[in-house]
C-alpha cells in the first residue's frame, strides 16, 4: 500500500535533490530563453540537465510515496549511481557551456554557467551524504570501485559519440572501426551496469569471469583505436586557420583524449576485477 515519507523530503539528502531538481530547471529554462543552437555540445548541455532534472524529481516522487521500497531493484545502489552520473554529466556541461557558447555580455548564458557549477557541488556533496554509510553496511554495485568505473566508461563513451561527426569517419574503414569499437563497448558496459542494478547476474553463468572476459576486450579494441583514430584522423590534416571554437578539427581532438581516457579505466577495471575475482575471493 503506497503511503507518504516526509524524510525523504527534510532529510539533508532529500533537500539536495530539491536544490539539484531547482538549479537543473533553472539551467534549461536560461539556455532555452536563448534559443537554439544547432551543435552537438548545445544538445548535450540540455539534455543533461533536463535528464538530471527528470529524474531528480522522480526519485523526490518516489520515495515520498514509498513505491520504491516496491521496486525490483536496490534502490540505494540505483539512487547513489545516479548522483555519481549526474556529478559527472554537470561537470562535463559546466566545463563545455561556458567554453562554447557564452561572452562577457551573455548574461542569461553567464547566469547558466554559474547555476550549472552550483548544481555540480550539489550532486557531489549528494554522493558524500550517500556513501557516508555505518561499517559494515552492504553497498551496491554502483557505490563499488568496479561500478564506479563503468559508468565512467559509458560517459566517456557519450563524450565521444557527441564529438563524432558522420562525415569523419564514413570513407575510412579504420575510423568505421574505431567507431564500432567504442559503440560495441558502450553497449557492454550499459549491459553490465544494467543486469547487476536489477540483480539478475544470476541468470548468466560465470558472471563474474565474463565480466573479466569483456574487460580485457573492450581494454584491446580501445587500445586499437587509440592507434588508429589519430594515426587517420590527423594524418594530412592540419588545424585550418580558419578554425572556430566548434571546428570539426576540435573534435577530432577530443575524441582522442576520450579513447585516451577510456584505455586507462578499461586496462585499471580489468586489473581490479582479475584482482578481486582470482585473488581476493580465494583468500
Amino acid at each position: 500500500m503506497i503511503g507518504v515519507d516526509l524524510r525523504a523530503l527534510t532529510q539533508p539528502v532529500g533537500i539536495m535533490r530539491i536544490m539539484a531538481a531547482i538549479l537543473t530547471c533553472m539551467c534549461f529554462s536560461l539556455v532555452a530563453t536563448v534559443g537554439y543552437v544547432q551543435s552537438p555540445y548545445w544538445a548535450w548541455c540540455m539534455f543533461t540537465w533536463c535528464f538530471c532534472f527528470f529524474f531528480t524529481l522522480l526519485i523526490l516522487i518516489l520515495e515520498f510515496t514509498t513505491v520504491n521500497a516496491k521496486l525490483p531493484f536496490a534502490w540505494e545502489d540505483f539512487t547513489t549511481g545516479f548522483a555519481m552520473l549526474s556529478t559527472l554529466m554537470c561537470l562535463s556541461v559546466s566545463i563545455i557551456y561556458p567554453t562554447f557558447f557564452t561572452c562577457k555580455t551573455c548574461y542569461r548564458q553567464i547566469g547558466a554557467s554559474v547555476v550549472s557549477w552550483v548544481c555540480f557541488g550539489v550532486y557531489a556533496g549528494e554522493v558524500v551524504l550517500t556513501r557516508l554509510r555505518p561499517s559494515g553496511q552492504n553497498i551496491g554495485f554502483l557505490s563499488t570501485l568496479p561500478g564506479i568505473m563503468k559508468m565512467l566508461e559509458t560517459f566517456l563513451a557519450c563524450l565521444i559519440f557527441m564529438s563524432l561527426e558522420t562525415g569523419q569517419y564514413s570513407s575510412f574503414p579504420g575510423l568505421q572501426w574505431c567507431v564500432a569499437a567504442y559503440s560495441l563497448c558502450f553497449i557492454f558496459a550499459l549491459l553490465i551496469i544494467l543486469l547487476t542494478t536489477a540483480q539478475l547476474t544470476s541468470f548468466v553463468p560465470f558472471f563474474d569471469k565474463v565480466v573479466i572476459v569483456y574487460n580485457i576486450l573492450a581494454a584491446v579494441m580501445y587500445t586499437t583505436a587509440m592507434v588508429i583514430w589519430p594515426l587517420y584522423s590527423f594524418r594530412n590534416n592540419k588545424r585550418p586557420i580558419t578554425c572556430a571554437s566548434l571546428c570539426p578539427w576540435d573534435k577530432l581532438v577530443v575524441v582522442t583524449f576520450m579513447t585516451i581516457f577510456n584505455v586507462i579505466v578499461y586496462t585499471l577495471d580489468t586489473v581490479y576485477s582479475i584482482r578481486l575475482v582470482f585473488f581476493v575471493s580465494n583468500e
